[in-house]
C-alpha cells in the first residue's frame, strides 16, 4: 500500500514494508486533481481512512526517486490513519536517514600543507619499554630494550593542516637524515623512504602521513593512507602497521636526553 504526500519540493511517499507479497492487485489510478497537499490513498480500497497492518512492520517516507526520508517501526495489528502519516513526515524526532561519510577515495584527494616541525629528536618507546632502532641492513625498523637511549632512533616530528580539527597529521623523519617512515598494508614492515626534503604539500603520498592521537599518557599513530592501521611493534617482528594486538600500537614519546 502506497500513500503519497504532495507540498514538499518533490513527491513524498509512503511505503509499507512486508516480507509477504500482498493479495491486492498492484494496479492504481491517477492521482485526482484535488490530491495536491492531501493524503491520499492509492489502494484499490477508497472507503476507508485507515489501512490495517496485519502483516507489515515498518513504515517509510520517500521522495519521488526512491530515496528513504525518514522510517519508524511499527507493531503488528497496528493500525494507521491520515494524520499518523502526516505526522511521520512533521516529526522532527523520527530517525532520519544520515547520508555516510566521506569515502576514502574523497580523503585520498585532500591536501595536507606542512605547519612546522613539533618534535626535534624525540624517542619512541613502546609499551614493553622497547626503542626504535634500525634493523641491522638500515632498511627497516624495529623494537628493542635499551641500556643506552643513545643507540635509539631519533625522530623529527613535522605537523600538517587538516581540514578535521580533531586529527592532527604530522611526518616522522630519521634525524638529520632525508629518510621518513612510510606506511604499508598491514603486517608489513614501515619503510624507510628518501625524500630531497620535507615535502611541503602532501596529497597523493598519504602513506608518509600518520594522525598523532594521544589517549593519556600513551601515544599513538594512525595511517592516514590505511584508517584502521596504526605504526606497531611485536616480539621478532619488524616495526609494521597493525590494527591492535596482538601487536603493541602504544607509544611514548621522548625528549631526547643527550
Amino acid at each position: 500500500v502506497i500513500f503519497s504526500f504532495y507540498g514538499y519540493r518533490q513527491p513524498l511517499s509512503f511505503h509499507f514494508l512486508s516480507s509477504q507479497k500482498s493479495f491486492y492487485d498492484a494496479s492504481y489510478e491517477p492521482l485526482p486533481g484535488d490530491g495536491m497537499d492531501k493524503f491520499m490513498p492509492l489502494s484499490t480500497s477508497k472507503t476507508s481512512k485507515t489501512s490495517r497492518l496485519n502483516f507489515k512492520d515498518s513504515v517509510v517516507m520517500a521522495a519521488a526517486n526512491g530515496k528513504i526520508l525518514k522510517k519508524r517501526r511499527l507493531s503488528l495489528n497496528q493500525f494507521i490513519t491520515d494524520d499518523d502519516l502526516e505526522a511521520i513526515a512533521n516529526d522532527t524526532e523520527e530517525e532520519i536517514i544520515k547520508p555516510r561519510s566521506a569515502t576514502y577515495s574523497f580523503q585520498s584527494n585532500m591536501k595536507y600543507n606542512f605547519m612546522r616541525v613539533i618534535n626535534h629528536q624525540c624517542i619512541l618507546n613502546d609499551a614493553r619499554n622497547q626503542s626504535i632502532i634500525r634493523d641491522p641492513s638500515g632498511q627497516y625498523l624495529m623494537a628493542a630494550v635499551l641500556n643506552n637511549l643513545d643507540e635509539a632512533v631519533k625522530f623529527d616530528m613535522a605537523a600538517y593542516t587538516s581540514n578535521d580539527d580533531s586529527q592532527l597529521p604530522v611526518t616522522l623523519r630519521i634525524s638529520e637524515t632525508r629518510l621518513f617512515v612510510s606506511a604499508q598494508n598491514e603486517d608489513e614492515p614501515v619503510l624507510l623512504k628518501e625524500l630531497p626534503e620535507t615535502p611541503k604539500t602532501i596529497k597523493d603520498e598519504t602513506s608518509l602521513l600518520f594522525f598523532w592521537e594521544k589517549h593519556g599518557n600513551m601515544d599513538y599513530f594512525k595511517s592516514a593512507a590505511h584508517p584502521k592501521l596504526f605504526i606497531a611493534t611485536r616480539q621478532e617482528k619488524l616495526v609494521h602497521m597493525a590494527p591492535g594486538l596482538p601487536s603493541v600500537t602504544d607509544f611514548q614519546i621522548l625528549e631526547n636526553q643527550s
